[in-house]
């Protein structure tokens, strides 16, 4: 499984609720040991067409589970900027943990664990502006889960304490409010 990581855009105080833009589209990421990566639009269509069920984690340790799809605590929506993300948080000690460290701005990045359904998922072409590195779009993905993490991936991710309105707002009028440096960590599975 690969993941990738990118930045929270909020917990809502009232409602416990975290809500964050887990991927952006055509968006290049960091130099990932010789190639360069991009999310194309409609990477996600097959997960959100799916019934599968996806997690929601802190640092992708299955032991701090966040919240499900399966059960409505977790959801996602794909729109033409990327993914959102919104998590119910529960009432357990990690989870306001969590919940201060993102409202201190401690935490405000996530990740998104996923495999390749085939092998025409994704395409390479030489980077225009380095002839070293390859840039790497993926296409078709299979989401297996979104991770809040303390360590950052795609440079136009982002999380807040605001609503998932607000949030939208404070990105048409003020982006550059909103954007946050980014680096990415591939982390894949040994099975």
């Amino acid at each position: 499984m690969e993941r990738r990581l990118s930045r929270l855009t909020g917990v809502d105080q009232e409602a416990k609720t975290l809500r964050g833009l887990a991927a952006v589209y055509n968006s290049d990421s960091e130099d990932l040991g010789g190639f360069i990566e991009r999310i194309a639009p409609g990477a996600f269509k097959r997960s959100m067409d799916s019934a599968q069920d996806v997690r929601a984690f802190w640092s992708h340790d299955s032991r701090l589970l966040l919240g499900r799809r399966s059960n409505g605590t977790l959801r996602l929506n794909e729109t033409s900027q990327g993914l959102e993300v919104e998590i119910d948080l529960p009432d357990t000690g990690f989870a306001r943990d969590l919940a201060e460290l993102t409202r201190r701005g401690d935490l405000d990045q996530m990740s998104f664990g996923f495999t390749l359904p085939s092998h025409s998922s994704d395409s390479w072409e030489p980077h225009e502006s380095n002839p070293r590195l390859k840039r790497r779009t993926i296409h078709d993905l299979v989401l297996h889960e979104v991770s809040v993490v303390s360590v950052p991936a795609y440079p136009e991710t982002s999380v807040a304490i605001r609503s998932m309105q607000e949030h939208r707002k404070l990105q048409d009028t003020d982006a550059l409010s909103i954007m946050l440096a980014l680096r990415t960590l591939t982390v894949r599975r040994v099975r």
